[in-house]
């Protein structure tokens, strides 16, 4: 079941004069929100990247993707899998009962739709009658598990800049007791970053070694790092547990007052907090059926055992929210830290948390709370600036400031049991999908060819046999957009294909590789890379393939080409922008010229 709209409403922020009426069509959704965007023109190309914070006064909006300037296909094609996702006749293909999604770009809200079921179980392999599932709702409550360690991070953000907290003071300087067990050294900055050196999650857990909060918090403070502060990356619970306790003890308020007060409040999230009442329960998704510890099916609680064991309120998880809400926060870091004129940090505080504190841990780049450059979830998005993080429960969030953009999905996969696959394929499926959807445009406007295929896939745009002779010249454009282990080649065959050889590349631009490469790769930046290469000692046969090929991992936005033009000095033996190249294309899509996604 799916429930596509468009229009967020009046109480999440959205002008209230462009929320539709319960039960607008998907075709009346997207209507309506092309008129009232139409005004706005195309958004900014992915191969254009942002330098700064969008204006202080971007409002989230709705709009087509057309409307947006963006390609409307690899949308669809998203929520069309979603279907499948939330679909137990998928087989292993099914990932969760129900989940909602919310793309953004450039303050357009792009994509906002529901599927599946928020409730659906009684217990694991058992449905309740099916006049008693709850559908999917664009404005479900989600519990957001993990995410909820960026509401603890933007707190101890803004109490640094309040000046009641130092990063690199000692948490013992704030928690004297948490010194014991040679953890004096620990600093807020680490517990920021999961560098502290604690063990991932209390052991043994809040909710089974101890009667009370009080002793919890005892336990808290009285763990044993498992390594030397400041020499490894663990991502932990216990980071945020402690980090609570500091912020508790300084303001003198408790987490989920200052969450409520000095961010949800301000910025008018009102579906957002920890413990949500009784009356919400009706859009609230459900999670899992517990027998250890006998809470039966958790429904309107925390899901998380310890969290649940600190009485709902946790450092680490406990928070509920909806993509509204979320989206709310998500463009009020894009704008700096401040949203409808309610500010929650300065830029500066903002700029903390895309700085990547973790250059001595590659592949672990991790802001205050956010964790950085994750391919593994943020798929195309991802990049040295982008910001997000995950939550246990199905969520994720991922912030891109170079293309103003985010892409928020919510799920109850763990409804009614934890034994479910990864949700990690659609993670990484709403990233990719807004990624692609944003436009790429081939300098000097020419014909451009584009692929952005699955895992374990390769793409090639083969040149028929060509009459060179001597050293023949190849010149073209390249975007790239990949993991570093998926590679774009350029290669040549003198034997009628039978075997190819790798040929060697001059790369130019900005962040190019330097020197001779026989492959391109990487996210590090968003640009075109101007690209010559000389095959020596060609005859005529001469074959050129240019061949993308991705591992089973995850994949990147994709790979553009353009401006592809062979020689060998008197001849011009390809011009890729004439419709009668001899080009062969497997896998590869051709662009219109001027123009392309």
């Amino acid at each position: 079941m799916r429930i596509p709209v468009l229009a967020l409403t009046a109480a999440s922020a959205m002008v209230a004069a462009l929320a539709l009426p319960a039960g607008a069509t998907a075709a009346t959704a997207t209507a309506a929100a092309s008129a009232a965007a139409g005004a706005d023109g195309g958004g900014r190309r992915f191969d254009q990247p942002y330098a700064g914070f969008a204006p202080a006064g971007t409002v989230l909006r709705p709009a087509s993707p057309r409307a947006a300037g963006l390609d409307p296909a690899p949308i669809a094609a998203f929520e069309e899998q979603v279907d499948a996702w939330a679909d137990p006749a998928s087989g292993a293909g099914y990932l969760f009962p129900g989940a909602t999604s919310l793309m953004v770009h450039d303050g357009k809200v792009v994509e906002r739709s529901a599927a599946g079921y928020a409730t659906r179980y009684s217990a694991p392999q058992t449905e309740l009658p099916e006049d008693q599932w709850t559908p999917a709702r664009t404005d479900t409550i989600y519990d957001l598990a993990s995410l909820s360690k960026l509401f603890t991070s933007l707190v101890a953000v803004q109490q640094l800049e309040a000046g009641t907290i130092r990063l690199d003071s000692p948490v013992a300087d704030y928690l004297p007791e948490f010194a014991v067990n040679g953890k004096g050294a620990i600093t807020v900055r680490q517990l920021l970053t999961h560098t502290s050196g604690l063990a991932p999650d209390p052991e043994p857990a809040l909710w089974q070694g101890y009667p009370d909060i009080p002793s919890r918090v005892k336990a808290i403070l009285d763990t044993a790092p498992v390594n030397p502060a400041g020499t490894t990356y663990t991502y932990s619970d216990l980071n945020m547990l402690t980090m609570q306790l500091v912020l508790e003890k300084v303001t003198g308020r408790s987490l989920d007052t200052l969450v409520r007060e000095d961010i949800t409040r301000p910025l008018h999230m009102t579906d957002t907090g920890y413990n949500p009442p009784a009356s919400k329960l009706p859009r609230i998704a459900a999670t899992e059926y517990e027998a250890t510890p006998a809470r039966g099916l958790v429904h309107g609680e925390v899901h998380d055992e310890n969290a649940w064991a600190m009485g709902g309120v946790a450092g680490h998880a406990g928070v509920f929210s909806t993509v509204d809400d979320l989206a709310v926060l998500a463009q009020a870091i894009l704008n700096g830290g401040t949203y409808r004129g309610h500010r929650v940090l300065s830029r500066h505080g903002v700029s903390l948390l895309e700085e990547n504190f973790n250059q001595a841990f590659p592949g672990d780049s991790h802001g205050l709370g956010f964790e950085l450059d994750q391919i593994w979830y943020m798929s195309g998005l991802s990049g040295p600036r982008t910001m997000g993080h995950t939550g246990f429960t199905g969520t994720s969030l991922v912030i891109d400031p170079e293309s103003r953009s985010f892409a928020i999905l919510l799920t109850n996969r763990v409804h009614a049991t934890r034994t479910t696959p990864s949700t990690n394929p659609a993670r990484r499926g709403i990233a990719g999908a807004l990624a692609q959807a944003m436009p790429v445009k081939a300098p000097g406007g020419g014909r451009s060819w584009f692929s952005g295929q699955g895992g374990g896939a390769t793409s090639t745009l083969t040149t028929g046999p060509l009459n060179a002779s001597g050293t023949v010249d190849v010149d073209f454009r390249s975007f790239v957009n990949t993991e570093s282990t998926d590679r774009l080649r350029l290669e040549a065959s003198s034997d009628g294909g039978a075997t190819w050889q790798p040929v060697a590349l001059q790369v130019t631009g900005t962040g190019a590789p330097t020197g001779g490469v026989t492959s391109l790769s990487g996210q590090a930046v968003r640009a075109w890379w101007r690209v010559h290469a000389e095959v020596p000692n060609a005859a005529s046969g001469l074959e050129l393939r240019w061949r993308y090929t991705t591992d089973s991992v995850y994949e990147g936005r994709g790979v553009n080409l353009g401006g592809l033009r062979v020689t060998d000095g008197t001849h011009v033996l390809i011009d890729g922008d004439k419709p009668d190249a001899p080009l062969t294309s497997a896998g590869w899509r051709e662009l219109p010229a001027g123009g392309g996604h």
